[in-house]
């Protein structure tokens, strides 16, 4: 067996509600701005409370829903940022792994009320909706060819997990480049769920605070582009961190209900896999979402895998919304930033501490910090968990 590569992160495309690319998005984390507002992607008549964080600019690139739309931005600014064209790529072995929780709900909904006025649907819409869509969309974009190309349907883990996916096809040999991350819409359905399950902030997600309500539903997309260490290095490309490895679980214990020994042995698995302490992680980038069981259930799996060494932990959540399949994808580049800039992005909208989630959440303000290991969260419904381990490189 050949040895594995050392996997390295070269370029990041983030799209959120507070900020498009590098540059905006990297400052607007530092500065912990807030992506809430009236939600306009859909008719909210009858909801008592509808906020959301949305994305501001226009999408439009090509026949493609707004999720897949979302997912071509992000490439194209990863692969740009890596210093990288189409041309280049074609000559290389590729894969590109895009994770969803709606794929494209969107236009679901629109096609479902066609049906219901006797509308007649698109051709055009039908082909769109395909979730398969998400990571084809950058293929074609690209004029790519011969390319593994995935989409990850493991909800708001899935960008944890098509980057897990893709340090993988590095790792092993399998490819040379690869774009990773995710990608997620605002879409009518995800937002009634979660409204009737009550988990919907009506003003702003708290994570860890002690009056925290729930989430606010957002969207966009977070891509990567991660090539081996050794050639990153020899075309002297500019290197955010190394992936150090990941660890999944699916304890499939409840439908929607965290479960406290799934998540502690996705984090026992990373660090092992990692060949990393738990005393060498300087910051947990948390799935933090703000809604009661799901934040004091992270802090119970922390505190039995960190104890008395638990770092300080913060969620980009407080800032971008809940964006679903995007969300890890998108903490895993807040996480890469961080690690570049040295400094640990706040939890905002933090008014008072929970005794039940005793953590230093870095509240409203972002802190300098040197740093060389931050562990990235993401857990979602049907007990799928991944943990993401960054490292900077001396």
């Amino acid at each position: 067996m050949s040895q594995r590569q050392r996997v390295a992160v070269t370029g990041v495309g983030p799209v959120s509600a507070i900020g498009g690319g590098r540059e905006d998005f990297g400052d607007a984390i530092r500065e912990g701005r807030c992506g809430a507002s009236p939600i306009s992607a859909f008719d909210t008549t009858g909801f008592a409370h509808a906020l959301a964080c949305e994305v501001p600019q226009d999408t439009t690139d090509g026949p493609h829903g707004r999720a897949s739309q979302f997912a071509v931005q992000a490439a194209l600014l990863a692969l740009s940022d890596a210093g990288l064209t189409p041309e280049w790529l074609r000559d290389r072995r590729v894969s590109v792994a895009v994770g969803t929780t709606d794929g494209e709900s969107q236009l679901i909904d629109a096609i479902s009320a066609s049906y219901l006025t006797g509308t007649p649907v698109s051709v055009s819409d039908a082909r769109a909706a395909h979730p398969l869509n998400l990571a084809m969309s950058i293929v074609d974009r690209l004029g790519l060819f011969d390319v593994e190309t995935l989409t990850i349907a493991t909800a708001c883990s899935a960008g944890n997990y098509a980057i897990g996916n893709g340090f993988d096809a590095i790792a092993s040999g399998a490819a040379e480049v690869a774009l990773v991350g995710g990608a997620d819409a605002l879409c009518r359905k995800t937002f009634t769920g979660f409204y009737r399950l009550g988990t919907v902030a009506p003003d702003a997600c708290r994570p860890f605070d002690k009056d925290r309500q729930g989430i606010l539903t957002g969207e966009g997309a977070g891509m990567m582009v991660l090539e081996r260490l050794e050639a990153a290095i020899e075309r002297g490309a500019h290197i955010y961190c190394e992936v150090l490895g990941y660890g999944l679980t699916c304890d499939a214990k409840h439908p929607v209900a965290p479960d406290v020994k799934g998540i502690t042995a996705s984090i026992r698995k990373a660090l092992r896999l990692a060949d990393i302490d738990p005393g060498q992680v300087d910051l947990v980038s948390a799935h933090g979402t703000g809604t009661k069981a799901n934040d004091v259930t992270e802090c119970e799996a922390l505190a039995a895998v960190f104890g008395d060494q638990l770092p300080p932990v913060t969620s980009v959540k407080s800032m971008i919304g809940h964006s679903m399949g995007a969300a890890s994808a998108l903490g895993a580049i807040a996480s890469a930033l961080a690690l570049e800039d040295q400094f640990i992005p706040p939890t905002v909208n933090f008014r008072q501490g929970d005794p039940d989630c005793p953590v230093d959440c870095v509240p409203n303000t972002s802190r300098d910090a040197e740093l060389t290991v931050v562990e990235n969260h993401g857990f979602a419904f049907g007990g799928n968990n991944a943990v993401l381990l960054l490292e900077r490189l001396p």
